[in-house]
């Protein structure tokens, strides 16, 4: 059996260039480090790199807004604090007790405020949520 050798090419999808113009703008100029073949280095190129991050975000299409999409939100939002998942911001994790409690309860407030107005599946869904990040609140406040 005879091996080819393919070339394996990589094509730069993203809409906006590192300096946040949009592509068809900037497809025909060359950046400096396009120019010597290294990689952007200073602060103010990483900066305008996480703004593009930042847009491109942006331009992604958000979930319809209903009920359990909001429960979500919330409940990701005290995760978050709770030092589970990271900031999607920055990217780091910190622990803020406080701020998990305060979205904690306001789940709970939800909860006794939509009584008997929810559908099973929210309801469920809302008791389940709440019942593990009151756990979580719990173990973190412990340690």
């Amino acid at each position: 059996m005879s091996e080819e050798k393919k070339d394996f090419v990589v094509k730069d999808r993203r809409r906006f260039s590192p300096e946040g113009e949009s592509k068809e703008e900037t497809e025909h100029k060359t950046t400096d480090s396009e120019q010597t073949g290294k990689p952007p280095e200073s602060e103010a190129m990483k900066d305008k790199g996480r703004e593009t991050a930042q847009k491109e975000r942006r331009n992604v299409p958000l979930p319809e807004m209903n009920f359990s999409t909001f429960i979500f939100s919330l409940s990701s939002s005290a995760m978050m604090h709770l030092g589970e998942i990271p900031d999607p911001s920055s990217n780091t994790v910190l622990v803020d007790l406080p701020l998990a409690k305060q979205t904690i309860d306001i789940l709970g407030m939800l909860k006794e405020k939509t009584k008997g107005n929810l559908e099973e599946g929210e309801k469920k869904l809302l008791e389940h949520l709440l019942y593990d990040l009151r756990l979580k609140y719990v173990a973190k406040k412990k340690s």
